[in-house]
């Protein structure tokens, strides 16, 4: 670990003089589940997001249906009541905002974090709005901001999105759809149905991992020919006006206005590489943690929720990462009962 040498920056010494027990980055659900146990801990605490709350929730189609019952997506054992039987995106993310409301969650917003590195014992963070210094560091970033690219000519036009959010939009339009899963037969549904002409285009020879209600639904339309369907087919080419598609009965090119590319998402491995964390050098990617105590191997940091399962983005939701935060805040707080302090 570093030292400090000569004289430290003014606005250094004074976050020396505010120490923080936990710097929890990211203010997702995971991220607040934190903050919540540290503050149950009387631990000193904020938590950082480079967005805007619960932002990849945000993020998500306006109309998405979580596949889980709220009760499992609730956080610190407050009660998530949702008038449907599987809770949205409006729903879920009122539910997040009062959380922090309520219980007087210390968060600060649209502020992202720049560096961080060891300064003895302590980490001083660097962020786009300040500085802080903190004896431990909590990583719950998700993976929704860095879409996984296809890689093919014309990726790069304004018509392709990574990201669907209304289909309203798409009236009218001829739309192609890539991937398998759930973003994408939501798409395909619902531009659809608000009149879109919709193709979609899937690598693997079937549907994948969508949910039991909306398979049927997505099937039956493939089936009647209201949504047209590739299958073991590939995007190879998209141009302003049409794209080709590589069929196992050859290539063919059909008319098109926009490219919904909903073929997931990646966390941000650089800024984990970039502060120390070791990574699997095999496709997955894992961070290197403790499943006990989720430390990495960089003494005092933690990770909590989606970063934990590298590409492997299926292995953590909420449901079964907010235990994290349980974890994390017992091992700190026992580390502080035996150190004294």
């Amino acid at each position: 670990m570093s030292r400090m040498h000569g004289a430290a920056p003014l606005h250094f010494r004074k976050a020396l003089e505010n120490i923080l027990d936990i710097l929890i980055i990211g203010a997702g659900p995971i991220g607040l589940a934190c903050g919540l146990e540290a503050k149950r801990a009387n631990l000193n605490y904020l938590i950082i997001d480079r967005g805007t709350l619960v932002n990849s929730l945000y993020n998500y189609p306006l109309n998405m249906t979580f596949f889980s019952t709220s009760d499992r997506l609730e956080i610190g054992g407050i009660p998530f009541v949702s008038i449907n039987p599987k809770p949205n995106r409006m729903e879920a993310m009122e539910y997040y905002r009062r959380v922090v409301e309520s219980q007087d969650l210390q968060v600060k917003l649209f502020e992202e974090v720049r560096h961080m590195e060891p300064e003895g014992a302590l980490y001083r963070v660097s962020t786009s709005k300040g500085e802080y210094v903190a004896r431990h560091v909590i990583i719950a970033v998700g993976f929704y901001g860095i879409p996984n690219q296809l890689h093919i000519p014309g990726e790069d036009l304004p018509k392709v999105r990574h990201y669907y959010l209304d289909p309203h939009y798409y009236f009218r339009q001829k739309v192609v759809v890539v991937g398998a899963n759930n973003s994408s037969a939501d798409a395909a549904l619902e531009t659809w149905r608000k009149g879109a002409e919709v193709t979609m285009v899937v690598r693997q020879p079937e549907l994948g991992r969508i949910k039991y209600w909306t398979k049927p639904d997505l099937e039956n339309r493939i089936k009647e020919g209201s949504i047209k369907c590739y299958f073991s087919s590939s995007l190879t080419e998209i141009r302003e006006r049409e794209v080709d598609i590589d069929t196992p009965e050859g290539k063919i090119t059909i008319g098109n206005d926009f490219v919904l590319a909903m073929t997931g998402y990646q966390p941000d491995f650089s800024f984990l590489q970039k502060i120390g964390i070791k990574l699997t050098e095999d496709e997955k990617r894992y961070p290197q943690y403790d499943p006990e105590t989720m430390e990495t191997n960089l003494p005092n940091v933690y990770l909590a929720g989606v970063i934990c399962g590298g590409m492997d983005t299926h292995v953590w939701f909420i449901e079964n990462s907010r235990e994290h935060a349980t974890q994390i805040v017992r091992h700190i707080s026992r580390e502080k009962v035996a150190g004294g302090a």
